[in-house]
């Protein structure tokens, strides 16, 4: 096909030359077809930084998955703490040992502190999980909306260039058909 137009073109410019014309200055380029270029270029940036987005997000949501993890573990770990100081207590209050018993029920109070600072942050970190998803899904969302601008903008670009090829040789068999009635 290039070289059919190619070939064309050169007996065209021959002929043209052959009766002391040039060949006609092509016209430039509209500025449709450059808009579509840079809508094309913005919208792959676009699609560059959603998917930089999602690596970051979904960075971040495996990390805030091992802090819930971690908070679960703590979670775990203070109520066993609990459990036995409540036997140590009770060990104590029937030994009649108040000193000892004093000292689980602070332990006690200091562990029932850590577990409700543990569901603060479990809760914390489960809200972050579901903004983290958000964030992944809209990404991906706008990824699938930055290609389908892609595609209709290569679309357009095709039908701009067709009908710049239309015009350009409707000009040069009018120039044709204006030179052979001479």
């Amino acid at each position: 096909m290039r070289r059919t137009l190619t070939a064309s073109a050169v007996l065209l410019s021959a002929s043209l030359f052959s009766f002391g014309q040039t060949l006609p200055s092509q016209p430039p380029v509209p500025s449709t077809t450059q808009a579509d270029h840079k809508d094309i270029r913005h919208d792959r940036r676009d699609i560059r930084h959603d998917r930089r987005d999602i690596r970051s997000d979904r960075r971040d949501l495996n990390q805030d998955r091992r802090e819930r993890n971690g908070d679960r573990r703590d979670i775990r770990a203070d109520k066993a703490d609990i459990r036995q100081d409540r036997r140590e207590l009770r060990e104590d209050i029937r030994k009649g040992d108040t000193a000892a018993a004093a000292k689980e029920r602070a332990d006690i109070r200091a562990d029932r502190q850590d577990l409700k600072n543990d569901h603060r942050d479990l809760r914390s970190d489960r809200r972050d999980i579901r903004h983290d998803r958000r964030d992944v899904h809209t990404d991906r969302r706008d990824i699938r909306h930055d290609k389908r601008d892609i595609h209709h903008d290569r679309k357009d670009l095709r039908g701009d260039r067709r009908e710049d090829r239309r015009e350009l040789h409707d000009v040069r068999y009018e120039k044709r058909k204006a030179h052979s009635k001479k």
